[in-house]
């Protein structure tokens, strides 16, 4: 008898045991899993009702680089001196992330970040000036002069606010102002949670904006000869690899991120995309960039890791060639256009006559294709979607030129 009670016991406890341990793998490894009584207190607190409820934000949270350095939840959530905290759950946090949280730890990236095109010029871009204080709109012009301090662009009212909230703000957001003084979205780039530097190296991740009629960059990428190669070797590039030591071996076909941010084989690293562009390809007539050499000469150095210096100057000789005669094409049309407006036969404000699409999609859509297509190895896009279109265009133009003269003729 007394043999079969300590039996019983002795299944019961372990038993027990091992219902205890099924439960507690259930559980998040940020609660079981953590270094320190600080990183328990918040990770796991957080993650016992987040698991719950939004499952998902846990787990990206435990596969990030931020989760196997240690750095918990309050880490990034708590507020700082300059944004309004809320209380949650006997925690006091920000629910809006911004580049005021990130920048603890990534100074320098941010203040590569707020240089770019990707910063305050890129939310000027379709809201001029406005929401920008003066100091952050004098710091972009320093950088990108004539593209912060701007008036807002005509589509913002003929569109209308639904319109831009749900379209032009989707992308150009990656440069709002925020509440606390600071410019910019990380998590555009970077996602939520996971912070990923593979999610970031993705072309696609870049597609998310760079793509379509105006900017066409993912579809001439993925064209290309670097995109081909991308799409068949992807399960052998290794896109975790640490940005201070990436090397071609890692990454032997290039990304968006490869040539316009990444450090390859020791080079330098950056978050501005500009440092290694020679010139401002979205104008309607492209300029070259201040930095014109030093930029180019960096781009230069990154192809060469790759590619040979003959085969490095052929492409950019080409390119360039294409740039200085879209330019003179667009140059026309700009001149044709002007030519109406000064005589008075073209008259209102942009965007009400006809002739004012055509002209923009002129230099917005086709010329900036050509040109973007040249650079990037997308030779349909130099040709199809881009000159072809600027030839039938400009017989578009012509003619409707003609035609407003002609009625202008008549009535006066």
């Amino acid at each position: 008898m007394r043999f079969q009670t300590v039996f019983v016991a002795i299944v019961v406890a372990f038993a027990l045991v091992i219902g205890a341990f099924l439960i507690n793998r259930q559980r998040p490894k940020v609660e079981t899993e953590q270094p320190s009584a600080a990183l328990v207190r918040a990770s796991g607190r957080c993650a016992e009702c987040h698991y719950r409820q939004q499952y998902s934000v846990v787990h990206e949270y435990e596969m990030s680089e931020h989760a196997r350095r240690g750095v918990n939840c309050l880490d990034c959530h708590q507020p700082t001196s300059s944004q309004k905290g809320k209380e949650h759950h006997g925690f006091i946090i920000t629910t809006q992330i911004t580049p005021g949280n990130c920048r603890a730890c990534h100074y320098a990236v941010y203040d590569e970040f707020l240089r770019s095109r990707h910063a305050a010029a890129a939310w000027a871009a379709i809201y001029g000036a406005k929401g920008l204080s003066a100091e952050q709109v004098a710091y972009g012009e320093k950088y990108n002069p004539g593209y912060v301090n701007r008036p807002p662009h005509p589509f913002t009212t003929l569109e209308g606010a639904s319109a831009m909230t749900s379209g032009c703000d989707q992308c150009h957001s990656v440069g709002r102002p925020n509440s606390d003084g600071t410019i910019g979205n990380c998590t555009a780039c970077h996602t939520r949670h996971t912070s990923s530097v593979a999610i970031a190296r993705l072309p696609h991740t870049c597609g998310q904006c760079h793509l379509g009629p105006d900017h066409s960059q993912m579809e001439i990428y993925t064209e290309s000869r670097h995109g081909l190669l991308f799409d068949a070797q992807r399960r052998l590039l290794n896109l975790e690899a640490d940005p201070l030591k990436l090397t071609t071996r890692d990454m032997f076909v290039p990304t968006c991120a490869t040539c316009h941010m990444s450090g390859i084989n020791g080079l330098k690293m950056t978050h501005d995309p500009g440092e290694r562009l020679s010139y401002w390809l979205a104008d309607a007539i492209s300029r070259k960039r201040p930095d014109y050499i030093h930029a180019q000469a960096n781009m230069k150095e990154v192809c060469n890791q790759c590619h040979t210096a003959p085969l490095i100057d052929r492409v950019y000789d080409q390119a360039e060639k294409v740039v200085e005669a879209t330019n003179q094409k667009v140059q026309a049309a700009t001149d044709l256009i002007n030519g109406l407006r000064k005589d008075g036969v073209l008259t209102g404000k942009p965007f009400t006559q006809p002739i004012d699409f055509v002209y923009f999609d002129y230099w917005h859509y086709d010329g900036r294709t050509a040109k973007h297509g040249a650079f990037m190895g997308g030779a349909d896009f130099v040709q199809w979607h881009g000159n072809y279109p600027l030839v039938a265009k400009m017989v578009e133009l012509q003619s409707m030129a003609a035609e407003l003269r002609a009625a202008h003729a008549h009535t006066h």
